[in-house]
């Protein structure tokens, strides 16, 4: 029988949901984590998989015990209000443990894993209620579960103690520094930085198992159905509070997900320029206004796993011929990229192809002087316009771990391309944000404009009208599969399916207009995702993606019999 199209809500219709087992998480599922019958279900052996990936790597290494500090609650400043608390990543990644002040160690060579609880004391049942036991906990995260007053005397036992020393690529921060050890271990390894438990611990978090990835599709299909739904009300006069609250909303009601992954960026007008709007100082304040752009980057976050999503869009349902370039521009970057996705591929040359495709647009539209694209890119005029990269890893952080470490390629000193988090080459079971741009930054077209070697490549009036434009950027997640790659995302994208949707059309759609994004489309049952088929179109020889009327005559499209697994009838299921 075939599929039914995925609908905007992420309920399983009640008529067609099995008696669930759970009300909600830890309450005798079978599953590790769930949030509702109508939510993703964990499974059971996750984060036991985790360990095992970590322990592969860990081969040769030398024997002991390796302690992982959990993350601790924090309070506001100088008060006694308590922030919501959430897992540091390398702890989640392999234990999955959900409250503060717990420590993890794993024994090398033979893998034991045992964790460390806080004693809490008798008062904390009453303003936060029961206390479980060691065995109830145990019980819980599937390993053997001792106090945290035991682990100076459990470390003793073996010869050498080891945390993971390292700086994150990103925030240069040290993990050992962050998180350190709560008891003095006299037998700890006082060795390099990065050692080689840092590395192995790293690289086993950008290789993501099978369970990892349908996880992270779970938080991208929830947050690309809370795109969808927000593309319909980004109106004029809306604030774009609004808009970033309609997403929090989505994303909690209808796929459990409690926090999202970062801050939203709810960017309108010229803001849309600025790469992280949405901070205290700029909080997604301002007014939405006919002709301006929105660009918002929003993405939910379930198990601690992170969805990173943009969608661009123009206020009043109708792009302009200008924004409408630079538009397509960031598309064909898109697709670009797209096509030289997987494993061997090097993701400075992906970046590189971005680019590329984005100078072109600015060539049509006379900013870039006609025929100059190939020695404008040389000299790095395309970090004026996309200054930062093109994308990163993405797991249990947004921009996830394992971007520089020892053993592969460093930075580059070259504008655009050192902002890359990664440059490395792409493997199977790797996750990335595939996220080009098009951003028109005065302080960058101001030195531009100032430096003869770029400057000869622009022409200065032209590019003096885009001042307030904003800027375009389209965000994707995309798995690295054995022979290219699946994309996570399914989001409206061309041009045609953004304004249909703005205009109230169906989401997801009938028709897959862009087949070559390979958007996994999907529906949720019973606890997870199951691939459904939505047909793809061919086009008249010669036409390109996009540059049909939405909504036009039967004849103007013609549907692709390869990819049809059924009649397409007109609720929207295939039957």
């Amino acid at each position: 029988m075939a599929s039914v199209i995925a609908s905007l809500d992420c309920r399983t219709p009640d008529s067609a949901r099995s008696a669930p087992s759970t009300p909600g998480a830890f309450a005798g599922d079978p599953c590790f984590f769930s949030r509702g019958a109508h939510t993703f279900r964990v499974p059971s052996d996750l984060h036991k998989e985790n360990r095992r990936g970590a322990l592969e790597r860990l081969k040769g290494h030398a024997a002991g015990v390796v302690v992982l500090v959990g993350g601790v609650a924090r309070t506001r400043n100088d008060t006694d209000h308590e922030e919501l608390f959430r897992q540091e990543s390398y702890f989640q990644h392999l234990f999955g443990v959900k409250e503060p002040g717990w420590v993890g160690v794993l024994e090398l060579p033979s893998g034991t894993a045992t964790l460390f609880a806080p004693e809490l004391p008798r008062a904390y049942s009453v303003w936060m209620g029961k206390i479980a036991t060691r065995s109830e906990l145990s019980n819980r995260y599937g390993v053997k579960v001792k106090w945290l007053s035991e682990l100076g005397d459990h470390c003793a036992k073996f010869t050498q103690a080891f945390v993971p020393r390292g700086r994150n690529s990103d925030s240069g921060a040290r993990l050992d520094e962050a998180l350190p050890l709560p008891v003095a271990l006299p037998n700890l390894v006082q060795d390099t930085c990065p050692n080689a438990c840092f590395v192995a611990l790293a690289e086993s978090r950008v290789i993501k198992s099978e369970n990892e990835r349908k996880l992270l599709r779970y938080a991208s299909w929830v947050s690309s159905n809370a795109h969808a739904a927000v593309m319909r009300e980004a109106t004029s006069g809306t604030m774009e509070y609004e808009l970033e609250a309609r997403f929090l909303y989505h994303c909690s009601s209808q796929g459990g997900c409690r926090t999202c992954a970062y801050t939203s960026i709810c960017a309108c007008g010229p803001n849309s320029a600025v790469l992280h709007y949405g901070h205290a100082g700029a909080p997604n304040d301002r007014r939405l206004e006919t002709g301006d752009l929105a660009l918002l980057d929003m993405g939910a976050e379930y198990h601690c796993y992170c969805s990173d999503l943009t969608c661009t869009m123009p206020v009043g349902g109708r792009f302009t011929s200008a924004q409408r370039v630079v538009y397509e521009g960031v598309l064909q970057a898109q697709r670009a990229v797209f096509a030289l996705l997987k494993p061997g591929t090097s993701w400075t040359d992906c970046h590189l192809a971005a680019e590329g495709e984005v100078l072109k647009s600015l060539e049509v539209l006379g900013v870039v002087k006609k025929g100059c694209v190939t020695e404008a890119q040389r000299a790095c005029v395309g970090g004026v316009f996309l200054p930062c990269g093109l994308g990163h890893f993405i797991g249990l952080d947004t921009h996830d771990v394992g971007g520089y470490l020892p053993i592969h390629p460093a930075r580059s000193d070259r504008p655009g391309l050192n902002k890359l988090r990664t440059a490395r080459t792409l493997k199977e079971g790797m996750v990335l944000t595939v996220e080009p741009g098009c951003y028109f930054i005065d302080a960058l077209m101001d030195d531009a404009l100032k430096d003869p070697l770029l400057a000869k490549y622009l022409n200065a009036d032209r590019l003096r009208t885009f001042r307030g434009f904003g800027g375009v950027r389209l965000e994707d997640v995309v798995c690295i599969t054995a022979h290219g790659f699946e994309n996570y995302s399914t989001c409206p994208r061309t041009v045609n399916e953004v304004q249909a949707v703005m205009a109230g059309g169906t989401w997801p759609p009938p028709v897959d207009e862009a087949p070559e994004l390979q958007r996994r489309w999907a529906r949720f049952n019973d606890g997870a995702l199951e691939d459904v088929s939505v047909p793809g179109l061919v086009l008249p020889k010669g036409q390109r993606n996009g540059s049909f009327s939405p909504g036009g005559s039967p004849g103007s499209v013609r549907r692709g019999s390869g990819s049809l697994i059924g009649r397409l009838s007109g609720s929207g299921s295939f039957s």
